[in-house]
């Protein structure tokens, strides 16, 4: 097959990719359902659920091997840019004082409770879920990272589409859903470096290569920064020269963690924390890499996890439907029961408590990445990607619905009946 042939089958998957995940995208809006949500479901029809079955031969023609492989890799480019934005875009003034001592608290109460439960359960299913060479330790880490995630990025939309980031819970959920993903990666970030290696000893030169790329991108990089944000301060802009400077940085970095095994979107996370907190520079980063990351790179990706998607286990009389119960179960209790308390004992009304455990249950494109990343290196079998997707859709697409019950417009932006005294009153 020539260039041209190979061009033509690429243009087309991605033409396909892109028609589907804005029609759901489209539908899960009209159902007053997060635009992600639809994405991830029509990643998933795209799949052997739904093309696969009725069309496996449009399938094959749409998406072979070869096409899947370039899939793969602009998804790849579209994760790495997108966790740069999510590093970027965190407001490092909510992580401070007693704003962050509740976040971590609450941070906590949503990743312990989980990572236990999922553990347990991943120990249930080990001899019928993990993929051959996987050791019970490592796959017990790996499902309990995976289900301690919270969307974090999908949250901050939600909470800044509402008019509510800035207020006492908002600030404070969003604190502890970066901090449970920061703390997700460090977990994925260990198990594929002892994966990888062998063993823990030898995966050592790869933790340590891993926090000496953080400490100087946070330290020596951050200072660099800081220096092209004062020149964008003062231009109002940023140049040409200086943007092609940030993606080469961010690249670079991807693929600097992807080569001491560590994968590229942390290299692309820190790299976003590195840079200055401006104004200018955020808004001139998402305005020149957000419509082309997320209206056509993120797609991809949810095409090629729906690609890997198989569905057999859940049809009449599959043997997957109690592992999916038992680790839905287990993922949805640990985070809105371990959240919903610790907010309410800090003070906050049980409406917020439950909102709150709403919010932290949604794991939206993050768990995706996280399990892509793990079947990438073999620690997933087919059941259990499947499985994990599907607590993806349904974990986020019951977010809001929760939400939306315990917090009722007319209570969302709060009053002082719902505001701990000890808590600052939003400004106005």
């Amino acid at each position: 097959m020539n260039q041209i042939q190979f061009a033509l089958k690429v243009f087309a998957a991605l033409a396909v990719v892109l028609a589907a995940t804005t029609l759901c995208g489209r539908i899960a809006m009209a159902v007053k359902q997060p635009r992600v949500v639809g994405e991830m479901v029509a990643g998933v029809l795209l799949g052997p659920a739904l093309l696969g079955a009725v069309a496996p031969g449009v399938q094959a023609q749409v998406f072979p091997a070869d096409v899947k492989d370039t899939l793969y890799v602009l998804s790849t480019i579209g994760l790495t840019f997108y966790m740069f934005l999510v590093g970027s875009s965190l407001d490092h003034s909510l992580a401070s004082g007693q704003r962050m001592r509740r976040a971590a608290a609450l941070a906590a109460s949503g990743i312990l409770p989980t990572f236990a439960l999922g553990a347990g359960a991943a120990a249930l299913f080990f001899g019928s879920l993990s993929p051959d060479g996987t050791t019970r330790w490592e796959f017990m880490l790996f499902v309990g990272g995976a289900l301690s995630i919270t969307a974090f990025p999908m949250l901050a939309r939600i909470l800044q589409e509402r008019g509510i980031a800035n207020t006492p819970i908002g600030g404070l959920t969003l604190v502890a859903a970066a901090i449970d993903d920061a703390a997700a990666w460090v977990i994925l970030a260990v198990i594929i470096a002892v994966a990888a290696a062998g063993s823990p000893f030898d995966a050592v030169g790869t933790v340590a290569g891993a926090a000496v790329f953080a400490l100087l991108m946070l330290t020596v990089g951050r200072n660099l920064f800081s220096r092209l944000g004062a020149r964008v301060e003062r231009e109002g802009r940023m140049s040409r020269d200086v943007m092609a400077l940030v993606l080469f940085v961010v690249l670079l970095a991807g693929w600097f963690t992807d080569y001491i095994g560590v994968f590229s979107v942390f290299g692309g996370f820190i790299t976003g924390l590195a840079m200055p907190q401006s104004a200018i520079v955020r808004r001139e980063l998402e305005t020149r890499l957000t419509d082309l990351n997320s209206i056509l790179l993120l797609p991809v990706f949810f095409a090629f996890s729906g690609l890997n998607t198989q569905v057999s286990g859940f049809g009449a009389g599959g043997g997957l439907w109690w592992p999916l119960a038992v680790i839905m179960a287990v993922a949805f209790a640990g985070k809105y029961l371990g959240c919903a308390v610790v907010v309410r004992a800090q003070g906050f009304s049980w409406r917020y408590a439950s909102a709150v455990g709403g919010l932290m249950n949604a794991r939206g494109l993050m768990i995706l990445i996280f399990i892509n990343i793990g079947l990438a290196h073999d620690m997933v079998t087919p059941e259990l990607f499947a499985i994990l997707v599907a607590v993806a859709i349904v974990t986020t697409a019951a977010a809001m619905p929760i939400y939306r019950a315990s917090l009722p417009e007319s209570l969302e932006r709060g009053t002082t009946d719902f505001i701990p005294s000890t808590v600052p009153a939003p400004n106005k």
